[in-house]
């Protein structure tokens, strides 16, 4: 028997996008962001927001424009997402965030302040990362990391674009992080950005030395990026370069 083909429309490609918009931004945009957003406008921190570079299941990152014309990225924490309860590993044994309270907006605002300190602990560091410039609840404005006005892809999208080069700078990176008393926690071809040189991004989860776990989210960090390089065909010992780390 032929199946019954249905009469009803399918609905445009645009309006099923826009939906798909407006989903992103109600679960994004919540009154109390879309106020914190206002006093950035006020305080002309920023002077638009521009479009959206990166969704994820904790944040969105968009590009913005400031007062004198450049760019500047604006990460925005969901206020409204359970997903923070689960990596509250990454609080507990930080030193840093010891008395918070632990309710669901104070914890978000919690890792937006823990980024943004983790990014000030970077640009002393001299590690390759965003500059954290403007903080405000769960709203952090940073460096745009891009050519022109688009922003660099992440290493998972165009792979290593200098080969060994890369893979050199990031281990540099790592080591000088580990000398500033910072672990990523969370390095992968997804969290890397691809310039002249790779940036880490997404800190919201980096730790102290002093945390419980410091040493095993190191050890996970190396393990990660080394076989990611290694399917590239670049190979390195994996306990001789978490030694030249540490040491």
């Amino acid at each position: 028997m032929a199946r019954k083909v249905s009469k009803r429309k399918k609905p445009a490609k645009e309006k099923h996008q826009l939906k798909e918009r407006f989903k992103i931004e109600s679960t994004v945009f919540d009154k109390h962001t879309l106020l914190s957003l206002s006093k950035l406008l006020n305080k002309r921190i920023i002077r638009t927001v521009d479009y959206c570079i990166s969704t994820g299941k904790e944040a969105n990152v968009f590009r913005a424009t400031a007062p004198g014309g450049h760019f500047v990225a604006v990460k925005i924490y969901r206020i409204e997402t359970t997903h923070f309860i689960k990596r509250q590993e990454y609080l507990i044994g930080d030193p840093r965030f010891e008395k918070i309270k632990h309710s669901g907006k104070e914890i978000v605002k919690a890792f937006a302040r823990k980024e943004f300190k983790n990014l000030e602990v970077c640009e002393r560091a001299k590690v390759h990362a965003p500059k954290p410039y403007y903080l405000l609840d769960n709203i952090i404005v940073m460096e745009f990391l891009g050519e022109g006005e688009l922003p660099y892809p992440t290493m998972e999208m165009v792979g290593p674009l200098h080969g060994e080069k890369d893979l050199e700078s990031i281990l540099k990176d790592m080591r000088k992080m580990h000398k500033a008393g910072l672990v990523h926690a969370d390095v992968s071809e997804y969290n890397i950005m691809l310039g002249k040189v790779p940036y880490f991004i997404d800190w919201g989860q980096g730790v102290v030395k002093g945390h419980p776990k410091a040493e095993e989210f190191l050890e996970r960090d190396v393990k990660i990026i080394l076989e990611y390089f290694k399917k590239q065909g670049i190979k390195r010992d994996s306990a001789k370069v978490l030694n030249w780390i540490t040491k």
